[in-house]
């Protein structure tokens, strides 16, 4: 067994999926996937339109936020009994008007960035429906450009997908992408990101966050969502609703954290990324994790 999963400690009552595969003990961010690249897709590099405004691309994220998004929530309802609950509450809710409810209790109007671990194919999806956002427009998602290459490419388009420009595009491609953020941001959109980067298929610890998303809500003064992806056990009818082998899914939604911008940046980005790592530790269910918040 995996000696992360064995030093794993849990409340009592929180469901840890079996193993699904020999998970990695010593790198953390490394890819477990080998998706099949074998779609056309413009070169990711400085001249790249990482803001978008033509009506085809805006008509792709309409789809997505209005139709593909809603619709995936149902399906995500039937076949992994997806629910969520707010911290600090005892009632589960399947429906938005409860999380929508919540966050109109804080102040969020220059955009907020949602946090969660990476851990099922559909968990971007999972923690909109959650969050309530899944009938907007103004949603961003830094996502591995490679994977604008698949099959998966419209859909990646259509829930605001932005892809991330790899090391060897050039230090213009990166400034155009964080040029484009600052458009976004101006805008106030809201950012989704999965700091542990790498999907790991229902891992239950909690992997090392690199910084990107705590250096953004402090650069854009936008407070932090944590939002725990939990599971289940499959029982009953959910093993004739969806597959037998995998549990089914919950999300957990936190206090919003405010960065403190009148800190010095390189403090209070390390402040963000360990209180968001403890704070989803704690919403999962887990008592002692078998990483740290960094590496």
């Amino acid at each position: 067994m995996n000696k992360r999963y064995q030093d794993l400690k849990v409340t009592e009552g929180t469901y840890v999926p079996p193993e699904r595969m020999d998970y990695p003990e010593d790198d953390p961010y490394v890819g477990l996937y080998k998706p099949v690249y074998d779609r056309d897709y413009p070169e990711v590099d400085a001249n790249y339109p990482y803001v978008n405004d033509r009506f085809s691309n805006r008509f792709c994220i309409f789809m997505g936020t209005c139709v593909i998004l809603p619709l995936m929530g149902l399906i995500l309802r039937l076949t992994y009994g997806l629910r969520w609950q707010i911290e600090g509450e005892k009632r589960w809710h399947r429906c938005t008007w409860s999380s929508k409810r919540m966050l109109r209790q804080h102040d969020l109007s220059n955009g907020a960035i949602t946090i969660a671990n990476h851990c099922f194919r559909h968990d971007c999806a999972s923690v909109l429906t959650a969050l309530g956002r899944a009938c907007c427009m103004d949603i961003r998602v830094p996502m591995f450009a490679p994977n604008f290459r698949t099959k998966d490419q419209y859909f990646l388009r259509s829930v605001g997908g932005i892809p991330i420009p790899a090391a060897e595009a050039g230090l213009s491609a990166m400034k155009a992408f964080n040029a484009a953020f600052d458009e976004f941001n101006h805008r106030k959109y809201w950012f989704h990101i999965f700091p542990e980067t790498k999907r790991w298929d229902f891992y239950k610890p909690l992997r090392p966050f690199q910084k990107g998303a705590f250096t953004m809500a402090y650069k854009y003064n936008k407070p932090i969502i944590p939002c725990a992806v939990t599971y289940r056990e499959r029982t009953g009818i959910w093993r004739w609703l969806g597959a037998k082998d995998e549990p089914l899914i919950q999300v957990i939604i936190g206090t919003p954290i405010y960065p403190d911008t009148k800190q010095p940046r390189a403090a209070e980005t390390e402040r963000l990324l360990n209180i968001t790592h403890q704070t989803i530790c704690r919403l999962a269910g887990i008592k002692h994790n078998t990483w740290p918040s960094q590496l």
